[in-house]
């Protein structure tokens, strides 16, 4: 191998490493296989991946988590990548992600592609969060019963 190509390639190196995922995405992997190997009920689950966040997504999460439960009772709770996500059949419907999950601004209320919301050619699918209100429990709670159909 040439040189120049031997350079070429050690910088190709460093700038994949550079761009792979980053500690957060890692470990929000790890916490997936992880799920897929634990048969912990889904429940305990959830409940201790919310009493690992800060206290203010704690309390947001704690709080979705009770509106989700009466909401839509037929959900299940599990873990999802380390966030407490509701399924329905197996499949997560609704998650929480919490602001220090990736370190971003505000947590994060989500829907994945099994929850019926659609509408027109667009639609949300996801939520920032930074408080809830009782019009936002409202809207929530009334987006939950519509995505589990």
């Amino acid at each position: 191998m040439s040189t120049s190509a031997k350079g070429k390639q050690q910088s190709a190196k460093s700038t994949k490493e550079k761009q792979g995922f980053t500690a957060e995405e890692r470990a929000a992997m790890r916490a997936r296989a992880r799920e897929l190997k634990d048969k912990t009920d889904g429940e305990s689950a959830v409940r201790a991946a919310i009493a690992a966040m800060s206290p203010q997504d704690r309390a947001l999460a704690k709080r979705l988590h009770e509106l989700i439960k009466a909401t839509a009772p037929d959900l299940s709770p599990k873990t999802w990548y380390g966030m407490p996500a509701y399924a329905k059949d197996g499949k997560v419907v609704c998650f929480f992600r919490d602001a220090g999950k990736f370190k971003e601004r505000y947590a994060m209320f989500g829907f994945n592609d099994t929850a019926k919301l659609d509408k027109g050619s667009m639609w949300p699918v996801a939520f920032a969060l930074t408080k809830l209100t009782a019009a936002d429990e409202a809207r929530i709670g009334a987006l939950v019963k519509k995505a589990v159909g």
